[in-house]
Order: C-alpha cells, then structure tokens, then sequence
C-alpha cells in the first residue's frame, strides 16, 4: 500500500483548512507548525529523523481564514458531487451539461450544471427539460462545508471523516 499523497490540515480550533501535499505536511512538522493527529503506521525515513506518515495535521497555532467565496464548478468537482451518475437517466456520467442551456441565458453556476452520460448530453442538446418531457433525479445544489473543501481531491481517505463534519 503506497504512502498517502494528501494529507487533511485542520486549524487549531480543529476545522479544515484544506488538504496539503505529503511534502507540505512533512515540512510543517518538521517546522514545529503543526502536530500529527493521525497516521496510518507507516514511517518516512530521513538520514537522521522517523517520522510516521502524516493523515490528518492540526496546527499549533490559530489561523484567521476569510470567508470563503464560493468556487466555480468545475468538471471534476461537478462529476465528484454528482457522483458519477447521470442526473437524467442514473447511469455512468463522463461529462457535464446546463440544465438550462447557456446557448438561452443560462449560467454556469452550480445549480445549473449537472453530471451527464454522453448519450444524454447529446440528446438533450441546448434544449430544456421541459421541451423533451425529462425531470431531473435531483436539484443541483452548490457543495457546502467540508465537501467543497475536499472536491478537488480524487480520493478521499477514510481517517478524514471523522474531521469533516458538515
């Protein structure tokens, strides 16, 4: 089983921050910037120093955060929020489509993209719902909290749930 690529960054007051890479993870700690709350077991090997395999850091001081705007979607983060699943038929999704075309005044905001399958991306074409006799499965909503947080991130690890409460 390889190392942990991503590890999860929790402030002082224990929310998310964001995911860091394992060398920003390392670097922290060796730092003294934040402290290992969870690891797997594995061990990184230096000259001089063991260090276990940081999962989940928290850092030793607060850090104020702004809040946060929202982020655009985006292919991956659409298909990750979705599922994979075709929002008009609940098969396999590859691609991304507007429930309310922008070719008519729609916008590319979260609640008006969904995850699609090829073959109804095409069938629908710049067409509404309403035009073709479809229903959507669900209402797209914009990602919130710890979801948003980790929506770039391919594969999340099981240790972090415990951290990302909504």
């Amino acid at each position: 089983m390889p190392v942990p690529r991503r590890t999860l960054l929790l402030n002082a007051s224990m929310e998310p921050l964001c995911v860091v890479s394992l060398r920003r993870a390392v670097s922290l700690v060796m730092s003294g910037k934040a402290t290992i709350l969870e690891s797997d077991g594995r061990l990184l090997h230096s000259e001089r120093t063991v260090l276990p395999a940081p999962v989940v850091l928290c850092l030793t001081r607060y850090v104020h955060v702004p809040v946060r705007r929202p982020q655009p979607p985006t292919r991956r983060t659409v298909l990750q929020r979705d599922s994979y699943r075709c929002a008009y038929c609940g098969g396999a999704a590859d691609t991304v489509d507007h429930v309310h075309p922008r070719s008519r005044g729609g916008l590319h905001e979260w609640a008006n993209v969904v995850a699609a399958c090829a073959r109804c991306n095409h069938r629908k074409a710049d067409r509404l719902l309403a035009e073709l006799g479809w229903e959507l499965a669900y209402v797209p909503r914009t990602p919130r909290g710890t979801s948003a947080l980790v929506a770039g991130v391919l594969a999340m690890e099981p240790a972090w749930s415990a951290y990302l409460v909504a």
